[in-house]
């Protein structure tokens, strides 16, 4: 059964030439609250029926393909608003904003996505296929080679957009990361002075060590006697948080190394640290250079992001109707008179709106394979389809051609 979860795209043969038909018709035996509206097919050139079959064959992997860009550009647009989002504890009318501006984001040519697919009106005059940029009345091949063409440059362009942002992401976590933490990890710049080191000696060379809080005794007992060569009541404490005491100690450089062997023996840690005067300033300005860097291509990737999302998805409908036609042609033969509809159904009456499709099109239905069986044609001889076609042939489907476009859930 077709999901709750996407527009249903169907198409059937013209009933007495009237394109009307099936909108009229179809409006009055669904549900009041399934939504309906037209569909326009391209008149496009079939070409022959084994091109057709290829292409038939090859839809669905396409199809698969920009459903993936279009959900991954999704993501990346509430990755973004989620990004730009207070923390958790935000009140419920500034979540609800949230939402709303992240709505406003995920637009189909600046219409939420049901206004694009189905105009609220309900008019006949809904979905349009846009000739402008794919033709309409081309050959069915060339257009979906424009397509697939289309959606591979949004997701390339996308991709490399996205990786300069996370890079640029990660680089200022990293130095947020820094500044944070406890005093094993977090960068000891603006927390050890001048005044806690002693700077251009020759001999002597001042450790910094975290020692953790229950073992601060014991750092203060043994390290003056954990190697030789220890300036003598040299260590004092700096600071400290809830894990560590940080405190410094002075040695001469040649039992450094030693030192530092001790020390990790006695599980106190040694941390690297060379004093600079200029280092707060200057971790401060690449703070704010990484945060504005990493502003700046939020704001470029959010603008970008919105595009393709609109673009791609766009693209997507698109080649569904493609498949719509390709699909009624190998169904129901040439001349391709179909005409199609979209409908958006009530989750609560989805089977009993499929149903009613399905007996209404029960006029379609051939003696030799019933309502909702396995196909045994399209139109022409089938013993003159053989061998790699059998897939394509035994699909199952309705007695009229259904595919879904997903909803965009936001």
């Amino acid at each position: 059964m077709p999901s709750d979860a996407a527009y249903w795209l169907v198409s059937a043969p013209l009933k007495n030439g009237d394109d009307n038909d099936l909108f009229r018709s179809i409006k009055t035996v669904v549900t009041d609250n399934t939504l309906i509206g037209g569909l326009e097919l391209p008149s496009l050139k079939a070409g022959t029926l084994s091109s057709l079959l290829t292409l038939s064959d090859a839809l669905p992997k396409h199809d698969a393909y920009f459903t993936s860009v279009v959900a991954k550009l999704l993501d990346t647009i509430k990755s973004l608003a989620a990004a730009a989002s207070q923390s958790a504890s935000q009140s419920q009318s500034q979540s609800q904003s949230d939402q709303d501006k992240l709505e406003s984001y995920a637009r189909i040519n600046d219409l939420p996505p049901t206004q694009y697919l189905i105009p609220h009106s309900g008019a006949r005059q809904g979905w349009t296929w846009d000739a402008a940029r794919w033709g309409q009345d081309g050959k069915v091949i060339d257009v979906v080679e424009a397509l697939v063409k289309e959606m591979n440059s949004i997701d390339s362009i996308q991709k490399q957009k996205v990786q300069g942002y996370n890079l640029a992401k990660g680089s200022l976590a990293g130095m947020q990361r820094k500044k944070m933490g406890n005093l094993s990890t977090k960068s000891l710049v603006g927390i050890v002075s001048k005044e806690d080191v002693v700077v251009d000696s020759e001999y002597l060379e001042t450790l910094l060590v975290a020692v953790p809080n229950n073992l601060v005794r014991d750092w203060k007992e043994k390290y003056e006697r954990l190697t030789t060569m220890v300036v003598p009541r040299s260590s004092s404490e700096i600071t400290k948080d809830d894990e560590y005491t940080l405190f410094n100690v002075t040695v001469f450089k040649k039992v450094k190394d030693e030192y530092l062997h001790k020390c990790r023996e006695h599980k106190f840690l040694a941390r690297e640290f060379a004093f600079d005067d200029e280092a707060e300033q200057r971790q401060q300005q690449e703070m704010e250079e990484a945060s504005a860097e990493e502003k700046e291509l939020w704001t470029d990737l959010l603008r970008l992001s919105r595009t393709n999302f609109s673009e791609a998805y766009q693209l997507l409908v698109h080649l569904k109707v493609v498949r719509l036609y390709v699909e009624s042609v190998l169904r129901y033969g040439l001349p391709a008179d179909y005409s199609a509809i979209v409908l958006q159904p009530d989750s609560k009456t989805s089977l009993k709106t499929l149903k009613s499709l399905s007996s209404y099109f029960q006029f379609l239905a051939s003696k030799e394979r019933g309502t909702g069986k396995k196909a045994s044609g399209t139109g022409g001889n089938n013993d003159e389809v053989a061998g790699e076609w059998g897939a394509v042939m035994e699909q199952e489907y309705y007695d009229f051609v259904l595919f879904e476009v997903p909803k965009v859930v936001t």
